[in-house]
């Protein structure tokens, strides 16, 4: 029986074959590596994955589908909502029984993979950011303008708060196209593949402060920073040397990394 697509969970089944083989050759599957796909649906990416890896994890919302996966010996199915899902306890019970995934301190490292619902594939990006220091890479088809941004370089109109969260994290490269007819319903927009991969090292700083910070500047981006981050960081008594004469989208990743790592210095009884 033919699986209809639910609106309400934002399904739209990758069909494309030779879009689909290309993803799999862009995300390189090696055998025994520690891999999750998010949202396999009717398994079009599933199949090749698993065909290189021996064995995959999936997560999928919906039961009927998780019912279809279950029927897979090679896989094991998680049905939940992704954001429910603790990826650093996960990580520790995969990374056991697999090889080579491990950082040189033993810390254990999981691949990410999926065809993510557009309606909130911001929200599955930041909650796997909570959980980054587990994750060896992350591959993900998303809407194409979202990538954009995720991506974007500054003073550019891409430029955005998702922009400044993700890139003090990750390197991240949108790595192939993908139109809408390569999909069963075609969304209304075009897609991408991004992939992201965790710095090495990244800078040591409050993340929530950092969060904070990046909200405020991008709370009101046509307006220069006096006007929104400027007051925030009056607030906060900070006496150093930060040009609020900007808007948010002309400030590098890189000093609003700086701007946060000297606020928190200011302000010693900020959590860590």
């Amino acid at each position: 029986m033919k699986h209809i697509a639910r609106k309400r969970l934002g399904q739209h089944f990758l069909t494309d074959h030779a879009i689909i083989d290309g993803i799999v050759d862009a995300i390189g599957p090696q055998p025994g590596d520690a891999m999750v796909e998010i949202g396999p649906g009717l398994a079009a990416m599933t199949q090749p994955l698993v065909e290189r890896l021996g064995r995959l994890t999936v997560i999928e919302l919906d039961r009927d589908l998780a019912a279809r996966l279950r029927s897979h010996a090679q896989l094991e199915v998680i049905e939940s909502d992704v954001l429910k899902v603790d990826f650093t306890a996960l990580a520790e019970r995969l990374c056991a029984r697999s090889t080579g995934q491990e950082t040189a301190a033993g810390r254990p490292k999981l691949r990410v993979v999926g065809n993510l619902p557009y309606n909130i594939s911001t929200p599955i990006l930041f909650h796997l950011l909570d959980h980054v220091a587990v994750v060896q890479d992350q591959h993900f088809m998303l809407q194409k303008e979202v990538i954009d941004r995720m991506v974007a370089r500054p003073a550019s109109s891409d430029y955005s708060r998702l922009s400044v969260m993700l890139q003090w994290r990750y390197a991240m490269d949108n790595v192939l196209f993908v139109p809408p007819e390569s999909f069963d319903p075609p969304p209304r927009v075009d897609s991408a593949i991004v992939r992201m991969v965790p710095l090495v090292e990244p800078p040591a700083m409050d993340i929530r402060l950092y969060g904070e910070l990046v909200q405020t500047a991008f709370s009101q981006r046509r307006k220069i920073l006096r006007n929104t981050l400027g007051k925030w960081l009056d607030a906060r008594g900070f006496s150093g040397t930060f040009d609020v004469q900007r808007r948010a989208e002309e400030v590098p990743v890189h000093e609003y990394v700086a701007l946060c790592q000297a606020v928190q210095h200011a302000a010693p009884n900020t959590q860590a």
